[in-house]
């Protein structure tokens, strides 16, 4: 296979495919007989009829259309990997010759194909790079909202009369009507409102109402067969409730932990408040060193795939500033997700199946799905896999700066940079 590289733009490559017929003799030995196998010829036994009998009666032509379809991807991978190309969306592909269709079996398969890519870059250098965190303190609002939020899990429900607001819990029946047509009907659902888990207006709807009410609103329809149409909705509410939190007192500390009092649970919860404090500083970090590679390093991202994607993320029909700023942001992931990818390769970061079974599991259990459903998919896994190598090489990166906090204090982050593949290797050769 031979291939050329023609630069059209800055962002966007012609690249050419020359396969001599030779190189394709196993792929149409292939489809002869994939053909032989589902064609019936009088004379011939299915998977037995030659490659000239099949020639005569349906064309060679047909042969080599199946051979072209089969070998294209290939051929297209092998050119974008000998070339070093980041590529971006699909490719427009222009098949310009294919080898001979009658006589001696002659000639070559051409190809070009035309693509989106981001031009190579280089990374930019970590040392003496600095990054500024907000300060590590934890106030007693703090640890109010970590004990609210305890509170929050044992808290009950109890009914009300006044009118509902946000938080409050609705049991109700809902009926949805499209062009005078039901569609869809539940009964003796709960809702938090304010969740905006349902129905886009439900809340709206809802806030304000009592016990026994019945209302009705205008909703476009999220899902089903009739996502996208307009409904009318009807709201039937048979009872409200409000969420009644428990007292936090000794006895609450008794029930919910190992604590004797209320004021050694909120030590606890000081130090799990100082925790999240510092998984934010981590997460802030983080975010700050990639937004700085991103700026550094002057990635070109293609416009045609932000365009694509703008109007996917908000619509033809957005306003010009929703469209801008859309724009903006999926420019800087592409950069992102485009550095962290060479960072990985440069960096030769390596994911254990330990570390991968245990993101897969976090993953399950954060969009609370069953972990079988993404251990069962193999595109599923490699794509995980992929993502966990781009955060572990975005991690390590974060280890070769220096982080400092408002106050101008060093921040050791090292409990979240280590590699534990690393770490793994050196005890096995301790060992």
């Amino acid at each position: 296979m031979k291939n050329t590289v023609e630069n059209l733009e800055s962002t966007k490559v012609k690249i050419t495919v020359e396969v001599p017929v030779e190189e394709l003799k196993k792929d149409i030995d292939a489809a002869y007989k994939e053909l032989s196998n589902q064609v019936n010829i009088p004379g011939f036994r299915r998977g037995k009829v030659p490659a000239r009998i099949i020639d005569q009666r349906f064309g060679r032509v047909v042969v080599l259309e199946q051979v072209v379809n089969n070998v294209l991807p290939r051929f297209y991978s092998e050119a974008v990997a000998e070339n070093d190309l980041r590529v971006m969306g699909q490719p427009e592909v222009d098949v310009t010759e294919i080898p001979a269709t009658e006589g001696p079996l002659s000639g070559q398969l051409v190809f070009t194909a035309t693509v989106d890519v981001v031009p190579a870059f280089e990374l930019p250098a970590t040392e003496g790079l600095e990054l500024t965190v907000d300060a590590l303190e934890v106030t007693d609002a703090d640890v109010d909202k970590e004990l609210e939020e305890l509170q929050t899990r044992f808290a009950s429900l109890k009914p009300i009369k006044r009118k509902a607001k946000k938080g409050d819990f609705a049991t109700l029946d809902m009926v949805a009507v499209v062009d005078g047509k039901e569609v869809d009907s539940v009964s003796d659902i709960s809702y938090e409102i304010g969740s905006k888990s349902m129905l886009d207006g439900m809340d709206k709807a809802l806030t304000g109402m009592k016990a026994d009410e019945e209302t009705t609103f205008t909703t476009v329809l999220a899902g089903g067969e009739y996502e996208g149409q307009e409904a009318e909705v009807t709201l039937k509410v048979t009872a409200m409730k409000a969420r009644e939190l428990p007292k936090a007192d000794d006895d609450f500390a008794q029930m919910v932990s190992e604590f004797d009092t209320i004021e050694e649970l909120r030590e606890d919860l000081k130090t799990q408040a100082q925790q999240t404090k510092k998984n934010e500083q981590a997460l802030q970090a983080r975010d700050l060193l990639v937004e700085k590679l991103v700026e550094l390093a002057g990635v070109e991202v293609p416009a045609g795939v932000v365009e694509a994607e703008v109007a996917n993320r908000v619509g033809e029909d957005a306003k010009k500033a929703e469209k801008t700023k859309a724009a903006a942001d999926i420019t800087k992931e592409i950069a992102a997700h485009v550095i962290s990818e060479k960072l990985a390769a440069d960096k030769e970061v390596r994911v254990t199946q330990q570390e991968l079974f245990e993101f897969i599991m976090q993953t399950a259990q954060m969009y609370n799905i069953d972990p079988m459903q993404l251990l069962q998919n193999q595109e599923q896994i490699q794509a995980m896999a992929a993502d966990l190598t781009r955060t572990k090489a975005i991690a390590l990166t974060l280890a070769e700066v220096t982080v400092k906090d408002t106050n101008g204090e060093i921040v050791d982050l090292s409990e979240y940079t280590k590699d534990p593949s690393a770490e793994e290797a050196e005890e096995t050769e301790e060992a």
